[in-house]
């Protein structure tokens, strides 16, 4: 089967558009739902429309759909979960196993407990979700979610829209999401399944495509919506924030940069090669296209392994997981940036560069006897290691990029984590992990350092004094 329709008919005379994807000597093809603006107009209306229903649904009952959806696509004999396997290596070039795994964490993130989690990181009470709840302060609080949000996924990481998709939910907003032409395939079939699970909720989310930067059919969202959350590349998103109403709430997540620390606690006979193996493991799941991925590492000098000697472990490590997980074929444009980012290192000015691995290899790490601040590499497995006397050196270096900053794997003692851990925050860093945990967030975690959920609602305040004045009108009063 080399052809595969996303989605059903759902208004008469709906168009469809082909999505091509050439890999390993085959061409593969996506059909997915067209709809013209009016049709665009039309469905985001009614989606909007849904909306006193779901907010009447009890929000453990949303959790339990969920719940039930993901345990769905868990079960590798269910036939969506076996599509997915099956299409997403196609369509993204990505190892099949290295897919398989990712889908795995993925939708393990989203389990009753781990939701449980995830609105407690945000709501205090999060039965305020549900109905107006008594405040600390007095009175009652309620949290009241969009009446339509609007979703703009990028499709770098497949299953990176199930986290506003399920943000939405959890928040009772009506959805719609356009998906990426790099990966549309996530975002339909969870979508699928969730109204085979729950019926109720399918008025409540909607699955769309057309092309990114379509000023039209972005219009049309952007004014219907009440919140827009987009993902994608800083240009894109200056693009789209045009098209937004100014009482429009435009949430961006837009380019970020992330790098790992490790300290000579870690580089010891015994541990080396593991804190080797756990930073390529970052490097190669996704091909480092996430956020999250780091693309620098600064190695501390004062242990059993030099960060030179750390470079070369981590190249064996980066060469023995391509036999594990092949790196996926890239384009013309991507090879020549790889190539373009080798010859830069190659050719820098500090006369203690070194690349390891061979031109051909679908990897290279460069490695810097002196430091400077973060910098992207052309990502598909290139990276920098980038010697310090003491982790504290790589703070300033940190900082000069905290616009972009993100997320920091860490492999360091205890005492060292205390210590890094608030200049690290000062520096504009937003997420602290284990290093080989950095592509795997926890569920709440404050992505770009906002809030996953409070960002999404309006707080609504019923103050004391309208209660105590409420009491002047009662039939019983005095």
């Amino acid at each position: 089967m080399n052809l595969l329709r996303l989605g059903q008919l759902e208004v008469m005379g709906l168009a469809w558009h082909t999505l091509s994807y050439e890999n390993a000597g085959h061409t593969w093809q996506i059909e997915v739902p067209h709809h013209s603006p009016d049709q665009l107009a039309v469905l985001a209306q009614r989606v909007r429309a849904s909306g006193a229903a779901l907010k009447a649904m009890p929000l453990s009952q949303i959790m339990a759909a969920v719940d039930q959806t993901m345990a769905t696509l868990l079960d590798a004999q269910n036939p969506q979960r076996q599509l997915l396997e099956l299409w997403l290596p196609r369509i993204t070039g990505l190892d099949a196993e290295m897919v398989r795994l990712g889908l795995n964490a993925c939708f393990k993130t989203f389990r009753t407990p781990q939701l449980q989690r995830f609105v407690a990181q945000d709501f205090g009470n999060p039965k305020c979700l549900d109905e107006f709840q008594p405040s600390p302060k007095g009175g009652m609080v309620r949290a009241v979610g969009p009446e339509l949000l609007v979703h703009v996924w990028a499709g770098n990481v497949p299953g990176l829209p199930l986290w506003s998709l399920i943000s939405g939910l959890l928040v009772k907003a009506p959805s719609v999401g356009k998906v990426s032409s790099a990966e549309p395939l996530v975002a339909h079939v969870v979508a699928q399944v969730l109204a085979e699970v729950e019926p109720r909720l399918a008025p409540h989310v909607a699955v769309v495509w057309f092309q990114g930067g379509d000023a039209a059919r972005e219009r049309v969202l952007c004014e219907a919506a009440d919140v827009v959350l987009a993902y994608g590349g800083n240009i894109s998103l200056a693009a789209l924030r045009a098209q937004v109403p100014v009482t429009t709430r435009f949430l961006p997540h837009g380019h970020k940069l992330s790098a790992a620390l490790v300290s000579p606690a870690a580089l010891d006979v015994h541990t080396a090669s593991h804190t080797a193996y756990q930073a390529a493991l970052d490097v190669v799941r996704f091909e480092q296209q996430g956020c999250y991925s780091p693309q620098v590492v600064y190695v501390a000098r004062g242990g059993r392994v030099s960060p030179k000697e750390f470079s070369e472990l981590l190249a064996q490590e980066l060469a023995a997981l391509q036999h594990k997980f092949p790196r996926r074929g890239l384009s013309l444009e991507e090879s020549a940036g790889v190539s373009t980012w080798r010859q830069t290192q190659e050719f820098a000015s500090e006369p203690s560069t070194y690349v390891l691995g061979d031109a051909a290899a679908p990897w290279a790490v460069a490695y810097v006897d002196s430091a400077s601040q973060l910098a992207p590499s052309a990502l598909n497995r290139t990276l920098k290691v980038m010697a310090v006397d003491h982790l504290s050196d790589a703070v300033p270096l940190l900082a000069a990029q905290r616009r972009f900053v993100q997320t920091l794997g860490l492999a360091v003692s205890p005492e060292e984590l205390q210590l890094l851990a608030e200049p690290l925050a000062l520096a504009g860093v937003t997420r602290l992990c284990a290093l080989g945990s950095m592509t795997s967030p926890e569920p709440g975690w404050h992505h770009d350092g906002r809030f996953s959920l409070l960002d999404l609602v309006r707080m609504v305040d019923l103050e004391a004094s309208a209660e105590s004045a409420a009491e002047s009108y009662a039939s019983y009063r005095d």
